[in-house]
């Protein structure tokens, strides 16, 4: 029998060319453009997947999503949206959806979803963490998308997961959102960062230690694993754990007790691990300095984190929320003209997020203006010894080719998160409607006809790409 899905979306051409592209995979394709035509479809037995938007004309489709499970508890349901925020995948996930696609997608991920959901057996009932929009982790990017969606597939378990990235790249902020969005929440919260504790204390800081244990040990200390009971226990720079503790380590992944150095009594580990490195560590396994039963047990979901220069579409959030975070913290409050953002896209970012926030930080103290320009970000990036601007290439394809080349080579080994035509041609197609909208005097129905699109298609692409009208030049 051939299954039926429901598509609910207020935009006509999407409706189209999802169900065109559903139809050639072989199912029936049932539309509507409302959140009331949605719950009648269900009510009345119809479809066997649903696809929806959140945003629809007369209500939010995440919160219809627990009415039609209410409807029918065996129903699969993925969300579309362009609210890419970390917010919005994880109300999806904890509503009841069994995935969340960020627009722009790509419609054979959508079609393998379908088919994924056809297949899957269902799944139990999770707590609803109490959710807001202040996340710190800032980006609507494909990239970021992934990440997004990974973190609300882990938040509902305790499963192990590994943060995968370079330095600066918000790894801590990462496992931060994984605990304070996942049941362990009202418990502790505890890091560790192997690379700075030295090599013979790393176990007496991780298990604790007796008083008496060794020369200096006048008390009795808890470690972090008792420090975290009940919570989470970050271990950042992994990598960096000497292989003696990566034993007594793996020992309590296994049996889920601990001891203290110098104690006998064993404890239990009530935690939830979550690690994170800069290495390559299954290069490290291979060359005996890592234990590859220890890299399995840790590594049952990782989650890679994009270097900065790979999601330059969030730079602009980013340095504006940096901005904003410093005038809260005392320091002048600063923004940034369209060519000083520019400037900031095309910077290489060895430092990442961090280096950003660093140097926001230190615009709003050095910049007299109220307005930061592009001679200032220049000038400041400079000083700093980072990597100078890109030299301009002879033409928009040399551009493109140099671009692409620096964005494969952000991912060192790794392939890019899946959809990467569309994400790149997004990345063309941002800074094109921001040169016409210049060229126009931020005139829409002028950049339309330079662009050759009409209004509302243009007004939907500035909402999609996170164009912010009132701060281009008049």
């Amino acid at each position: 029998m051939t299954a039926t899905v429901i598509v609910a979306d207020d935009d006509a051409a999407i409706r189209t060319v999802v169900r065109q592209a559903l139809t050639r995979a072989g199912y029936q394709v049932k539309l509507t453009e409302t959140a009331a035509g949605l719950v009648k479809l269900v009510e009345e037995g119809r479809g066997d997947v649903v696809v929806t938007d959140v945003i629809l004309p007369d209500g939010d489709g995440l919160d219809t999503v627990p009415r039609l499970l209410a409807l029918r508890p065996g129903l699969r349901i993925i969300v579309i949206s362009a609210q890419n925020t970390l917010s919005t995948a994880v109300r999806a996930t904890e509503n009841g959806a069994f995935d969340y696609l960020p627009k722009p997608f790509d419609l054979d991920e959508l079609v393998r979803a379908v088919a994924a959901a056809l297949a899957d057996s269902g799944s139990g009932e999770v707590a609803t963490p109490e959710l807001g929009d202040d996340s710190p982790l800032i980006g609507r990017s494909a990239a970021m998308q992934e990440v997004y969606r990974i973190i609300a597939r882990v938040v509902p378990n305790d499963l192990t997961v590994m943060i995968l990235g370079e330095s600066g790249t918000g790894k801590e902020l990462v496992a931060r959102a994984i605990h304070d969005l996942g049941s362990r929440r009202r418990k502790p919260f505890v890091a560790l960062n192997m690379a700075a504790i030295p090599r013979e204390l790393i176990e007496s800081e991780l298990f604790g230690h007796e008083r008496g244990a060794f020369t200096g040990a006048a008390a009795r200390t808890a470690g972090k694993f008792e420090q975290a009971q009940g919570g989470t226990l970050f271990l950042d720079e992994i990598g960096d754990m000497p292989l003696e503790a990566q034993t007594r380590l793996l020992r309590v992944l296994q049996s889920g007790e601990f001891t203290t150095v110098g104690g006998a009594r064993a404890q239990q580990a009530d935690v939830r691990i979550v690690s994170a490195t800069n290495q390559d560590l299954l290069a490290l396994t291979e060359a005996g300095r890592f234990r590859e039963d220890l890299y399995y047990r840790l590594n049952v979901v990782p989650l890679s984190l994009p270097p900065l220069r790979a999601r330059p579409e969030d730079i602009a959030a980013l340095a504006r929320h940096f901005l904003e975070a410093a005038a809260a913290d005392g320091l002048p409050r600063k923004t940034l003209d369209t060519a000083a953002l520019d400037a900031l896209r095309g910077h290489g970012w060895p430092g990442n997020v961090r280096e950003l926030e660093n140097l926001m930080r230190r615009l709003a103290v050095l910049e007299r203006g109220d307005v930061i320009g592009v001679a200032a970000v220049t000038g400041v990036l400079g000083q700093g010894g980072r990597a100078a601007l890109p030299e301009t290439a002879e033409t928009l394809g040399s551009a493109a080719a140099q671009h692409i080349a620096r964005y494969f080579a952000g991912f060192g080994p790794q392939l890019p998160p899946d959809g990467i035509y569309d994400r790149l041609l997004a990345e063309v197609e941002r800074p094109l409607i921001i040169a016409c909208l210049d060229a126009t005097g931020g005139n829409q129905l002028k950049a339309a006809k330079l662009l050759g699109i009409n209004r509302n298609t243009l007004r939907k692409k500035l909402d999609d790409l996170g164009v912010d009208v009132g701060t281009l030049r008049r």
